[in-house]
């Protein structure tokens, strides 16, 4: 599969955006309608620039709740917006495999931001079978996280330099958030009993999750989606879920449950009963408009739900009671 680095800014196309940035009357009275207006892959790289970019940057994402990111295909329209769009940013890292010609064309008109990219080598993880390929999933860790969201902040103040003081606010603001985040998903997830603190999904999209709150993490698939789970894998998590006495398994809201399903029946085929612990965002946030539809809501909906489900503390509600639904699913 082919891969393409971008770097996070071109500055030529980004000095001539600067220009007619600043050549213009509306940009210098309004400073809080949109200066910019961008385009953005993923709803979690949407929502960092949303969060950062504030009443400056208008946003228009591609992937809405429940895409797959790994599967997605551009439409005639996605492209027309993002040949219109002042900025293009994505998540990078192989996670959008299919628009990576794509953008690799358009980096040469306009700047591409792949913010996954900013998160050091050093602190990516890498598929055994793969080593080249590291895991795009870097969202799933507040701590790597943070980078994405420098990344998003340091390009729009190169873009409209204006706004610099108001994107630094929104940015340390969120970050603030981050870490108040963060540090409920250590208390919470610390509560769950050694014997349970494993985590199973229908592909390997919580590595650096697992890997930041100390939890084992298996996918029945892959890092990416297009990958197939073969017989073979299912019987040894079967066996796994029988020695460690694992009772719950967890399905994912942008990928299909027909191999948490079939895990399920396997277990119960050797007399070992296995519920699906709750649903999880993983590739895609929540509804639009609702609290699980931001990066925030959808990493506290995760750790609640897994919490809960593996035996360990929290609230229903989540860390700011706002969860709407964050049971297990069933008994």
């Amino acid at each position: 599969m082919p891969r393409f680095r971008f770097r996070f800014l071109r500055r030529p196309a980004a000095t001539l955006l600067l220009l007619a940035l600043t050549a213009s009357p509306v940009a210098a009275e309004s400073p809080s309608s949109p200066v910019l207006e961008v385009v953005a892959t993923t709803s979690m790289v949407a929502d960092a620039v949303r969060k950062v970019g504030g009443e400056r940057v208008a946003v228009q994402g591609l992937m809405g709740p429940g895409v797959d990111p790994h599967l997605y295909r551009q439409t005639r329209s996605d492209v027309m917006a993002m040949s219109r769009a002042d900025a293009v940013f994505w998540n990078g890292l192989n996670l959008e495999v299919q628009l990576t010609e794509l953008l690799a064309r358009l980096e040469a008109r306009r700047p591409v931001i792949a913010v996954g990219e900013a998160v050091p080598v050093e602190a990516r993880l890498a598929d055994e079978e793969y080593p080249d390929q590291p895991d795009p999933h870097v969202w799933m860790d507040p701590g790597r996280w943070r980078h994405a969201v420098i990344a998003v902040r340091d390009a729009l103040i190169e873009l409209d330099p204006e706004g610099a003081d108001a994107y630094e606010a929104s940015a340390q603001a969120y970050l603030e958030e981050l870490e108040a985040l963060d540090a409920y998903a250590r208390e919470a997830l610390a509560s769950i009993p050694e014997q349970t603190r494993v985590l199973v999904t229908a592909h390997d999209a919580f590595g650096y999750f697992g890997e930041a709150y100390d939890i084992e993490v298996l996918g029945i698939q892959g890092f990416s989606t297009e990958s197939e789970a073969g017989l073979a894998r299912i019987e040894s998590l079967v066996d796994l879920l029988v020695e460690r006495e694992i009772g719950a398994l967890f399905v994912e809201t942008s990928v299909s449950d027909r191999n948490v399903r079939a895990l399920i029946e396997g277990a119960a085929a050797v007399g070992h009963e296995v519920r699906i612990g709750g649903e999880l965002y993983s590739d895609a946030m929540g509804p639009e408009g609702s609290y699980e539809g931001t990066w925030l809501g959808m990493l506290d909906h995760n750790v609640t739900v897994i919490a809960r489900a593996l035996g360990g503390e929290a609230p229903e509600a989540g860390r700011l009671g706002r969860l709407e639904d964050a049971g297990n699913e069933e008994p």
